[in-house]
């Protein structure tokens, strides 16, 4: 017998479907030699604090150096505390069974460094030595599978892959449980947390508002002139922008009546623009974000459904190109994409037998090539799945289309003395641009003023039609969005002035592809940036630890991007996995003395007058806001019903009695519903309804 495990039941059922193994019992199918099981996510991970005997959070323990680590039953965070979770206790305890009963393990869990790490934890922890074999396949369509099946890889190939993803969890909980716990001690407060990858993109987010906010416009003006040819009009402009007004006055002033300009260069200069390279996950969730107005977040999440809906290949790509291979299979996907309904009248008149290879590169693929559809009929899914499925579609005929062909006129015109400049670009062939037409896509000097403008010849000359003087102010660099906060971290390298530190991350970033929704996330779970209209800023909380640590080593982008580079070279067999660990278990001691030397503290206790005995203050701290007249007793615990409870609610209740409308509690059988808390006659903590007059007592 065979045990198959895969991530997630779905694609365990699926690949059960393949091979024949359809009897369903729970937690796993069998049949024809095979017991296919699965995983629910990550069932083992790494140990907390109080496993180690770190129960209490002191200067004197700090930093924490587990050695080993050790492995425990997914936990969940409830009223209680830490607990272990049920579900995955259960389900681990099918898969020990399933194990026991096979002779071999053939890893089906999504191809990648966290997939890797799902199937190596519960190996591990089971205590399993069971030989065991790696599928590895980029889509879950059945052809996919039966091909991956046939051709299954020693899953010690993957040692490697395994060893980056244990590297990388160990150095998140180093850094993340000492710097939180050492901020913890300093500030008075566990309410905050700092992490190896969310510090340093939280500094990014900060020190943008900062600049954008402190950002002191000035004025300058922009002279232009409008010169007539054959009854046709052509705007140019001054070559120099005036900082002062005296001297763009000076200027205006010089072109008098029946002033003529005289063309002194003139050129036509035809270029291609190239389409885009196929998606990888980054890039497809910065153009939801622009286009849909998605979350990173929240395109993962339809991607990955798409995936196992066997739409599209493996969404969590880094690569943006397929081999030769899979390009064998693009012609026949383009004629499917074409005959979609919003790519038909493109469809109609593309070449399938000139097809731009740009995006065609077998040694820039890495462990998955860059996302695909797969020719399933896309029937039956949601309005969000359908619009990502239509850019990933799109994307592949933009990439594979011929380039778009512009043409760009620059003129120069002396006039009065003084040197004028006109520039415009049209599209001649519309070429990829054509497949979604946007506006986003026109070049910076394309657009309907000078659509008309006429054409000149050095020498020529036009008498001038009208003058104009327009006052502008400089601009800061905008807000990030979420699109231009995920660019920025793939691309931070290119901010770091030290040349070598540069190149070691150079198209390497912060996070990975898989994992940067996921810290965009987590800063907006814990209160540390806030989503403004499609901007993105901190909140005082955030701005109040990035001025905490914002020149220590928590906070450093290159440091950070660095490890990324680190982990790659683990993952490619050119890095032993200790000399990474050595250097994290170094970084950590400086990293939490750094942060034990911070004297001021990083965020103040609130408190708020108490409105039961009207005599104490309620003190607002991490877990609870609590009466300091000790003979009140009033309490309001931080986590209700599974919600954790921010400042503002805790404010609100305190200061009328009850919140505002608040989403997302669960109940005990894990529904969600929305409620207001307020106090009741003893001041204990109530929820109440709209339009309801009873309420419930947690």
């Amino acid at each position: 017998m065979i045990a198959i495990i895969t991530e997630k039941p779905s694609v365990g059922q699926d690949i059960a479907r393949v091979v024949g193994a359809n009897i369903r019992k729970e937690g796993y199918c069998t049949g024809n030699g095979y017991m296919v099981t699965w995983a629910l996510g990550h069932l083992v991970s790494l140990a907390m604090p109080g496993a180690y005997g770190y129960d209490r959070t002191t200067p004197e323990t700090l930093p924490m150096i587990p050695d080993p680590f050790r492995l425990v039953v997914r936990q969940i965070r409830t009223d209680r505390g830490m607990v272990t979770d049920i579900a995955a206790a259960k389900q681990l305890k099918i898969i020990d069974d399933v194990f026991s009963k096979c002779d071999s393990i053939i890893v089906a869990t999504d191809a990648g460094r966290e997939g890797e790490l799902i199937f190596r934890y519960i190996y591990e922890y089971l205590g399993y030595t069971k030989p065991f074999r790696r599928l590895w396949i980029s889509s879950l369509t059945d052809e996919a599978i039966r091909t991956g099946m046939a051709n299954l890889r020693d899953g010690r190939e993957y040692d490697s892959l395994h060893a980056a993803a244990d590297c990388r969890a160990k150095a998140d909980w180093l850094v993340g449980m000492n710097a939180s716990r050492a901020l913890a001690c300093v500030s008075g407060t566990s309410n905050s947390s700092i992490g190896r990858v969310q510090t340093p993109t939280l500094a990014m987010v900060c020190a943008r508002f900062r600049e954008n906010r402190d950002f002191v416009s000035a004025p300058y003006w922009q002279l232009h002139v409008t010169l007539s040819r054959d009854g046709s009009l052509c705007r140019f402009f001054h070559k120099d922008d005036f900082r002062e007004k005296t001297q763009a006055d000076a200027a205006f002033s010089r072109i008098v009546p029946g002033a003529t300009g005289r063309v002194t260069k003139a050129e036509c200069r035809r270029s291609d623009r190239q389409p885009p390279l196929l998606y990888d996950l980054t890039a497809l969730q910065k153009d939801c974000n622009v286009h849909h107005d998605m979350t990173a977040e929240k395109t993962l999440a339809v991607a990955q459904s798409l995936y196992e809906k066997k739409l599209i290949s493996y969404p969590r790509t880094g690569s943006r190109y397929i081999p030769q291979d899979v390009m064998r299979t693009v012609p026949e996907l383009l004629q499917k994409v074409c005959a979609m309904p919003e790519f038909h009248a493109y469809g109609t008149a593309f070449d399938l037998s000139t097809l731009n290879n740009r995006s065609v590169n077998d040694s820039k693929v890495t462990d998955h090539h860059a996302l695909i559809v797969t020719g399933v009929t896309s029937s039956g899914i949601s309005g969000d799945e359908r619009a990502v499925y239509l850019m990933i579609a799109g994307r592949i005929l933009e990439a594979f289309s011929p380039p778009c062909v512009t043409e760009t006129y620059l003129t120069e015109a002396e006039i009065c003395g003084m040197p004028f400049r006109s520039k415009s670009s049209s599209v001649v062939i519309p070429g990829w641009r054509a497949v979604f037409d946007r506006k986003e896509d026109r070049g910076e000097d394309e657009s309907d003023e000078n659509a008309a403008c006429p054409a000149f010849s050095v020498g020529d000359t036009a008498p001038v039609s009208g003058q104009g003087l327009a006052q502008r102010k400089t601009m800061p660099r905008p807000l990030y969005t979420e699109a231009t906060l995920l660019a920025a971290m793939e691309s931070c390298g290119k901010d770091i002035t030290d040349e070598k530190a540069r190149e070691a991350v150079r198209d390497i970033g912060i996070g990975t592809p898989a994992t940067r929704a996921a810290i965009i996330a987590t800063l907006v779970k814990r209160d540390y940036i806030r989503r403004s209209g499609k901007s993105i800023v901190p909140t005082d909380k955030g701005l109040a630890l990035y001025d905490a640590v914002k020149d220590m080593l928590v906070a450093d982008v290159g440091m950070t991007g660095s490890w990324e580079n680190t982990l790659l070279q683990i993952e490619r067999h050119t890095l032993e996995p200790s000399t990474f660990m050595n250097a994290i278990v170094g970084y950590t001691r400086k990293a939490t003395t750094e942060i034990l030397g911070i004297t001021v503290p990083v965020t103040p206790v609130h408190s708020r007058p108490c409105p039961k005995c009207g005599k104490g203050n309620v003190v607002i701290r991490a877990k609870t806001a609590r009466c300091d007249n000790t003979t009140c007793g009033l309490l309001v615990f931080r986590r209700f019903l599974n919600k954790e409870l921010t400042d503002g609610h805790i404010e609100q209740l305190l200061s009328s009695g009850k919140t505002k409308l608040i989403k997302g509690f669960k109940g005990k059988k894990g529904n969600s519903f929305d409620a207001m808390l307020v106090f009741d006659g003893g001041y204990n903590v109530t929820l109440a309804f709209p339009d309801r007059k009873t309420s419930r007592k947690r």
